[in-house]
């Protein structure tokens, strides 16, 4: 990992690549150009058969030229720094601070790469990244440039332990809308790698964590509960609020229809949708009213059902006072 700083304060977090990967993607793009200029050559020999010497010298230099440094140049350049073989090998070209290359930085590390890779047969580039503390030829400390791996392999996902049972549903109250995702993010990659951390840095470093979250939501945990408990029992608290929020099972949930997969125990069917598994009567008229004749030549008209206002909703008791904010 790289140590650069931007004029902003913040630390990139870049891979140097190191010599074996920068000598593969060299090696295909030398294979590649390489290729293209014999091509090209015959292709000029038999055109400029009818010219004297110096002129055949002079069109040979010309493609060399063209081939072996413009190409790789404009191919950089229009890239921003990923030629053929840095894409194959997941590397790329970038400048210093972190930014996309331009002409400048390409035009001078192909000029180096003349000396450093074609002269010296890659002799001068091999030292020179061996030498460099983040891998660097000399086109690159030339053009302040730096080749960086853009494919890292990542890390196994390590799942959340759970919270013990007896801290389940334990914070329902807690007011988590003031914890911001930093925070959050801290915690849990504290609670997925605290198996690995010495006891005593681990316990340290949960009893900062558990003082920063009671810190945002105002209420400290239970007499007793150790600060690692703690954590897990609020970021469970947190994935059961997120998941009731985004899949509409939990209860309260607004709109949810009685009597359907995930309606909240307990509440009346919705109106205009009959409860599972009533029959529904047929209508019959009031008192007074008129049935309505029957259609010649068709069915008995079938009499509407009167429009019956819904019964209202039982008042819903206080929840007692817990001391907790309620939930955001």
């Amino acid at each position: 990992m790289s140590d650069l700083v931007t004029g902003d304060a913040v630390v990139l977090g870049l891979r140097p690549a190191r010599l074996p990967s920068r000598a593969l993607a060299i090696f295909l793009d030398l294979l590649l150009y390489l290729t293209g200029y014999l091509i090209i050559s015959i292709g000029l020999t038999f055109a400029t058969a009818s010219l004297d010497v110096a002129a055949q010298a002079a069109v040979s230099v010309a493609s060399f030229v063209l081939v072996l440094v413009g190409v790789p140049i404009a191919v950089e350049t229009l890239s921003h720094g990923r030629s053929l073989g840095k894409l194959a090998c997941g590397l790329r070209v970038v400048r210093d601070d972190g930014g996309p290359i331009r002409f400048r930085h390409a035009l001078v590390r192909g000029a180096m790469g003349v000396v450093e890779l074609l002269g010296t047969f890659g002799a001068v580039a091999c030292i020179a990244s061996l030498v460099s503390a983040r891998g660097r030829r000399l086109g690159d400390v030339f053009a302040g440039a730096l080749v960086v791996r853009e494919r890292v392999a990542g890390a196994p996902v390590m799942p959340m332990p759970p919270p013990p049972p007896w801290l389940a549903g334990r914070f329902s109250g807690l007011d988590l809308s003031a914890v911001p995702d930093g925070l959050w993010l801290a915690i849990r990659q504290y609670l997925t790698r605290m198996n690995q951390l010495d006891p005593q840095v681990g316990a340290a470093m949960a009893a900062k964590l558990a003082d920063d979250l009671v810190a945002r939501t105002g209420a400290p945990p239970p007499v007793g509960v150790p600060a690692a408990a703690f954590l897990m029992a609020v970021v469970h608290e947190r994935q059961t609020r997120d998941a009731a929020r985004a899949f509409g099972t939990g209860p309260g949930v607004p709109g949810a229809v009685a009597g359907l997969p995930g309606m909240p125990p307990g509440m009346p069917p919705a109106w205009g949708h009959p409860a599972p598994g009533a029959s529904v009567p047929h209508a019959v008229p009031h008192a007074g009213q008129p049935v309505p004749a029957p259609v010649p030549g068709g069915a008995p008209a079938v009499p509407a059902a009167p429009v019956v206002a819904p019964a209202p909703a039982a008042p819903v008791p206080p929840r007692p006072a817990t001391g907790f904010a309620p939930p955001a």
